[in-house]
């Protein structure tokens, strides 16, 4: 299997390209309206088609990428069945295993970060989005965010995994690149060791970070899947360069 992993440092993201070397398939996990071309050309390189884009969530600090590499190359979206989109070609559900070529992705619906949260598990990885990041975890305080619910996710889906099992998180604030599920259960600030669901409660309340200044844009166009829309202020229009330009757009 081939296996890169791309970063987007508007907003911190990270999508994973996956590409089977006896069909010549490949998928994103997560891509970037603004890392698309990047995308493309490693595709490209590699000898592959884009056969899926999947989303772990609809995010809110970013546009999907997934639409637009519909239009430019056939691929198809899949996204959580939760959210209901209807543009999305496959709904993403728990113990439906989502294959392409040789790859085959085991979906683990992580709630907590928003209610329509998936994690893919790899064989040896897992890709966990916003649910589990290195020494942290997503914000609970919109798109029907919940604690409990994450605590839930994390302690009895992710952490149940073997400890070799390698962490690839959805971003990454501080240049770092993979961990381990036994380095989270151990040392992870808010939910490894013997933290509490009333400490995590009580950790992510009081948190006091800034409402996403991207949420109010992103959220719309990524139910949509990918949608930048036509009132985007100049301080924000890096975040669908790409898209703006493209001809399909």
């Amino acid at each position: 299997m081939i296996f890169r992993q791309l970063y987007e440092p508007l907003s911190s993201t990270y999508t994973y390209l996956l590409g089977d070397e006896q069909t010549g398939q490949a998928l994103l996990i997560d891509p970037v309206i603004t890392g698309m071309e990047r995308d493309l050309a490693e595709i490209h390189r590699l000898g592959l088609k884009l056969a899926y884009t999947i989303e772990t969530h609809i995010h809110a600090d970013h546009i999907t990428a997934a639409l637009e590499l519909k239009r430019m190359v056939g691929s198809r979206i899949a996204a959580p069945a939760h959210d209901h989109l209807p543009c999305a070609d496959v709904g993403v559900e728990e113990g439906k295993p989502l294959s392409i070529g040789g790859i085959t992705l085991q979906p683990l619906h992580t709630p907590g970060h928003t209610d329509g949260h998936f994690a893919y598990l790899l064989n040896e990885r897992i890709f966990t989005g916003d649910a589990l990041m290195i020494d942290g975890c997503g914000r609970t305080d919109f798109q029907n965010g919940d604690a409990d619910a994450l605590y839930k996710s994390v302690r009895e889906k992710l952490f149940v995994l073997p400890d070799e099992t390698l962490v690839y998180p959805g971003h990454d604030y501080n240049k770092r690149f993979v961990s381990t599920i036994a380095q989270e259960k151990a040392r992870n600030p808010r939910l490894g060791g013997d933290k509490t669901l009333e400490e995590f409660k009580h950790i992510m309340a009081n948190l006091n970070l800034p409402y996403p200044k991207f949420i109010d844009y992103a959220v719309p166009g990524n139910r949509q899947c990918g949608v930048c829309p036509p009132d985007l202020p100049e301080n924000l229009e890096n975040y669908c360069r790409q898209i703006t330009q493209s001809p399909q757009g």
